[in-house]
């Protein structure tokens, strides 16, 4: 991890410990406990005895195991990333055996809510470093994902989720992941005003994917040195992945170089990526230096989808993309519905909407 990483995680600490107080639907603080897990002992033991509004407290260490939460309104709070490190074990729950660090898992019939993971780093698991699905206000916030097979952080069938000032870092496909669902094909999910913001994602394949979601946004985080830095993913299923927004991030030099999948071309240089979404802004974003030649290179692109279906209505605006190739805005799409203005650029497809 560089000095960069470190000085940036060790602000979100200082923001993490000014935050921990704010749950209004916790119980008071006379009913709370924590509980504390020190090397050597079990933070999945801990998990298991702690009632709603209860924090598990993990001090500094190295720890080979995977959690697993099932209980609504359980915090797991680190020491801080780089301090408390959860790396892969011997355990033979299904969180483990999965291949993922933390699990947060709720059902349809009783979603979980109001759990937050908080100030550790999961490194090396063989699939997913935090992996949650049907949560209902849950967040994740300074925590390092680092070196995971697939997702750095990733949820799906979740609402009203706060993903902030994280770090992810060299996962094998996206370092953030949020979808409707990942094991069924079915149209958008309403998000219910999921925010994700104040991340910095590097190394990874892609940093930011939102896929078939809307009502989300994605707000003032950093990606560089990605094979491409935000990618908003639909298709034809009803409803319509989008009425979202992607603003005020700093998206520079995604010019890692990433191959060909059964999905997707080979990746390199690709700044916002928009395919097969409708009514989403873009806008205020700073997008330098994104250079490469996939079909999905550029500084913002636009792009009809793998399976057919046009970007529509989406409102691109007062960008400043400098320095991309081979276009800093590009729309390669076939719909004509789609809008550009406001933008400081140089170079389009097609020429003009700069």
């Amino acid at each position: 991890m560089t000095k960069r990483h470190l000085t940036y995680l060790a602000c979100t600490a200082a923001i993490v410990g000014t935050g921990l107080a704010a749950a209004p639907s916790a119980p008071s603080a006379d009913h709370r406990s924590v509980h504390r897990v020190n090397p050597g002992e079990s933070i999945q033991k801990a998990v298991d005895a702690a009632e709603p509004g209860d924090t598990v407290l993990v001090a500094p260490g190295t720890y080979k195991e995977s959690v697993r939460i099932t209980d609504s309104g359980v915090t797991l709070r680190g020491s801080g990333a780089g301090r408390t490190v959860l790396v892969p074990g011997t355990g033979k729950d299904a969180c483990a055996t999965a291949g993922n660090g933390v699990c947060v898992t709720g059902t349809d019939d009783k979603p979980l809510e109001d759990v937050s993971v908080r100030s550790l780093t999961l490194r090396g698991f063989e699939k997913n470093g935090l992996w949650a699905t049907r949560t209902e206000g849950f967040e994740v916030r300074g925590v390092s994902a680092e070196k995971n097979g697939q997702w750095g952080i990733a949820q799906e069938r979740s609402v009203r989720s706060v993903v902030s000032h994280n770090v992810a870092e060299d996962n094998g496909d996206a370092g953030l992941f949020v979808s409707n669902t990942t094991d069924t094909e079915e149209g958008a999910r309403d998000a219910d005003g999921t925010v994700i913001r104040h991340n910095r994602m590097t190394g990874n394949r892609i940093g930011v994917t939102v896929r078939r979601l809307r009502n989300l946004s994605v707000e003032r985080n950093e990606a560089t040195g990605n094979c491409a830095a935000v990618f908003v993913v639909g298709d034809e299923s009803e409803p319509r992945a989008g009425a979202l927004s992607v603003t005020r991030n700093h998206i520079h030099a995604n010019n890692k170089h990433c191959a060909a999948t059964p999905r997707l071309p080979f990746l390199q240089g690709s700044g916002i990526v928009l395919t097969g979404a409708e009514d989403t802004v873009v806008a205020r974003n700073r997008v330098e230096d994104n250079r490469g030649t996939s079909p999905l290179s550029g500084g913002i692109v636009l792009f009809k989808s793998f399976v057919g279906a046009v970007n529509e209505r989406n409102d691109i605006r007062d960008n400043l993309v400098t320095g991309n190739s081979p276009a800093d805005l590009a729309n390669r799409d076939t719909a004509g519905a789609n809008t550009f203005r406001g933008n400081t650029c140089t170079l389009s497809e097609p020429a003009g909407l700069c």
